[in-house]
């Protein structure tokens, strides 16, 4: 049996390395997806092969995440009960389709994965699996019992990897976990199961690696311009960029300043409640630009449909649904809504915030003429409002005529 497992040299996958290959009885192949995890991807390759992997496989990823995913999620600024960027969840479809590829490539029988069993993990790569290869056995040791009964804790593990010679940089109390990737950093589990405890107090603001606390940020602000072509960010300041360095730059510009901290009480898919602290700066300024660029550029009937359809869009995201033919649908539309949205935005930054403070295009839909409160000459005539507010008032003075005692007074 050949078993392509995903793998980030942390305690839990280096002893399903090991645990696999003995349960099985199977040649184990892993499997890294490089989305920009930077320092954490060194050594991965001797390591797993150290704790018996007999191949790895580390694959650049960080073009098309960018590019494939990232982008189409901030095209539909798409925000997860209203605070959470997502970035973890987008970067499971991808990582899936790869390992999914590599399985091809190697002619595994399986595919494996460290996902627990109470995460959403689980889940988005899974149905990302089944969309793609449904012929390929899943293994998820967490939810088999003799897995979850040999390992019950990390004590456990951690005394496998010492019977077993498996080198890892683990001890038996962690205080959370994190996630890494070009977009964000989260954090979870641990200390921060407390929803009532504090990271940001000065004892335990270390934590945070992509943002300064927005109190010791400059105590100048930053301006910043950012060129949109049809809702995808093409250049910072005047310079053109990639998808992968414009979250790359803006990612350390927003940094700098505290930009794009959220801790939030999410709802998982499986059902629980989770308490999650994020960083997402290049990701935030990215899409607080983005919606100035549409305020100008796109039809109000059209924003106001394509706004309806956010919740449901970031939930098809945030649960596992990105191959899901009604992710691809909404996809198509919100594509196409964008071929207008093109245009500049200027930003200041500062101590945590982002205000806009400008924002033009050359398909504006704003006439100043007609917005102006100066009475002047447009195609807007005053006098058209009176009719315009009498027909929008008929049905309100109808119930009122007959229906007068269901109106709460």
């Amino acid at each position: 049996m050949k078993i392509v497992l995903a793998y980030s040299g942390g305690l839990d996958t280096s002893v399903l390395v090991r645990w696999l290959k003995d349960h099985y009885n199977a040649e184990i192949i892993t499997f890294a997806a490089d989305v920009g995890q930077e320092e954490e991807l060194d050594g991965l390759e001797e390591k797993a092969k150290a704790t018996g992997a007999s191949a790895h496989y580390t694959l650049d990823l960080k073009d098309e995440f960018a590019k494939d995913y990232i982008y189409p999620m901030l095209r539909a600024n798409t925000i997860y009960e209203g605070q959470y960027y997502l970035g973890t969840s987008i970067a499971r479809p991808l990582i899936a389709k790869a390992h999914i590829e590599l399985a091809r490539k190697v002619g595994a029988d399986a595919v494996a994965h460290g996902a627990t069993g109470k995460g959403n993990d689980q889940v988005r790569f899974e149905l990302s699996y089944a969309a793609l290869a449904p012929e390929l056995q899943i293994i998820s040791p967490w939810r088999m019992e003799v897995f979850r009964k040999a390992f019950p804790g990390r004590t456990e593990m951690i005394k496998y990897c010492a019977d077993n010679n498996i080198n890892v940089e683990a001890s038996a109390s962690k205080p959370y976990s994190m996630d890494r990737n070009s977009l964000h950093i989260s954090y979870e589990a641990g200390i921060l199961e407390d929803p009532w405890f504090d990271p940001t107090t000065p004892e335990n603001k270390k934590m945070y690696k992509l943002t300064v606390d927005p109190e010791d940020a400059p105590d100048e602000a930053q301006y910043i311009e950012l060129d949109f072509e049809k809702g995808d960010c093409t250049a910072i300041d005047g310079e053109k960029v990639t998808p992968a360095e414009a979250v790359y730059k803006l990612n350390k510009i927003a940094g700098k300043h505290g930009i794009g901290r959220v801790d939030i009480v999410e709802n998982r898919f499986v059902g629980m409640k989770s308490r999650g602290v994020y960083e997402t700066p290049g990701g935030t300024i990215i899409m607080m630009g983005h919606k100035q660029v549409e305020s100008l550029t796109m039809d109000r009937d059209l924003e106001h449909l394509r706004d309806s359809l956010i919740p449901k869009y970031a939930e098809l995201v945030y649960n596992g649904f990105w191959f899901a033919p009604e992710r691809e649908a909404l996809q198509a539309f919100i594509d196409n809504s964008q071929k207008s949205v093109t245009g500049t935005v200027r930003l200041k930054l500062y101590k945590g915030n982002v205000t806009t403070v400008g924002r033009k295009s050359p398909y504006s839909l704003y006439d100043e003429n007609v917005a102006s409160m100066e009475g002047v000459q447009s195609s807007y005539n005053p006098d058209d409002a009176t009719g315009f507010i009498r027909l929008q008032g008929l049905r309100l003075r109808a119930r009122a005529a007959t229906q007068f005692e269901f109106i709460e007074q």
